[in-house]
């Protein structure tokens, strides 16, 4: 709940604290959350402090270039569309059988740690696994020239993560800049796409504990719901098109279920990031070894059935 409300040059910045304590959270963990469990929606500027001085999130309205907006949806919005069945607690989902999980439409593109079941298959065919278990992902390998027309939009998210938290992004640059297993000229390895997703309650692994997430989005057509909320303290905030929100993605939180007012609207949420494994596997490699290690994942994929 909050608990004080000041301004600060134009920014409303909240004090909050905890609707209910750990425990409890704990058992609301991987179920979805519902409009009665939030008390405020933030829709405009906005900083938000828990009550022991600690940044819960940063929200800025329209501070994302138009252009580089809508090049990036029109160039990832087939790949986006692909479904997934292992997005694992995210989707509600309580099983270990990904083939009764949820399908959802959630991707990665960038590098990731961890081989696809696809690739496994093939590594075994060829009777040996590469010596580090980071990839390209296959957005990048497939569609090259889409992927370069992403980048001003991650830039542009990267340069307001340096502007909005300067601390947590020096951290995060820092070991970015010791990989070339990255979004170039980026705090980041990693971009997931969710489109028309309503995630569960969770928090987010696998990143660098010392950044700070975030979340932008893309809107078609018309819809309702959506809202990026944290459930322990009753609030949320309501991201659209050239939005930017920083958060504290290791405080649970989940987003609202969409409601479509159109038959084709599309609610794209983007979320970069540096993949903890990748920078620690991959840190100090030369680019020969860069260059020399995506050459031989990309022929693990054209491997002979």
């Amino acid at each position: 709940m909050i608990i004080k409300t000041e301004e600060k040059n134009g920014v409303k910045v909240y004090t909050v604290e905890k609707d209910y304590d750990d425990a409890k959270m704990e058992k609301k963990l991987n179920k979805f959350i519902k409009p009665d469990d939030i008390k405020k929606i933030i829709d405009h500027d906005a900083d938000v402090y828990t009550n022991d001085g600690t940044l819960l999130l940063r929200f800025r309205k329209k501070v994302l270039n138009d252009k580089n907006v809508d090049a990036f949806y029109e160039n990832i919005k087939k790949f986006a569309k692909n479904v997934s069945s292992n997005r694992g607690n995210a989707t509600g989902s309580k099983k270990r059988d990904l083939a009764n999980n949820p399908k959802v439409m959630s991707n990665i593109f960038g590098y990731f740690d961890r081989w696809s079941p696809a690739q496994k298959v093939n590594f075994r065919k060829w009777g040996k696994t590469p010596s580090v278990s980071v990839r390209e992902c296959r957005f990048n390998q497939d569609y090259p020239e889409e992927y370069k027309k992403t980048i001003p939009l991650i830039r542009d998210v990267d340069q307001m993560y340096s502007k909005l938290v300067p601390d947590k992004y020096k951290l995060q640059r820092k070991k970015a800049n010791q990989t070339l297993f990255k979004i170039p000229g980026t705090a980041f390895t990693t971009i997931t796409t969710n489109m028309n997703y309503q995630t569960s309650i969770h928090t987010d692994k696998g990143d660098d504990p010392e950044g700070f997430g975030n979340l932008a989005v893309i809107e078609r057509g018309e819809y309702t719901g959506g809202e990026t909320c944290f459930p322990q303290y009753g609030i949320g905030v309501d991201v659209r098109t050239g939005d930017i929100l920083f958060m504290d993605v290791h405080q649970p939180h989940s987003n609202l279920a969409i409601h479509k007012k159109s038959e084709d609207a599309v609610r794209l949420s983007i979320v970069c990031y540096l993949r903890l494994k990748v920078w620690e596997r991959t840190a100090n490699k030369t680019r020969k070894f860069y260059e020399s290690h995506n050459k031989t994942v990309r022929k693990m994929r054209k491997l002979p059935e």
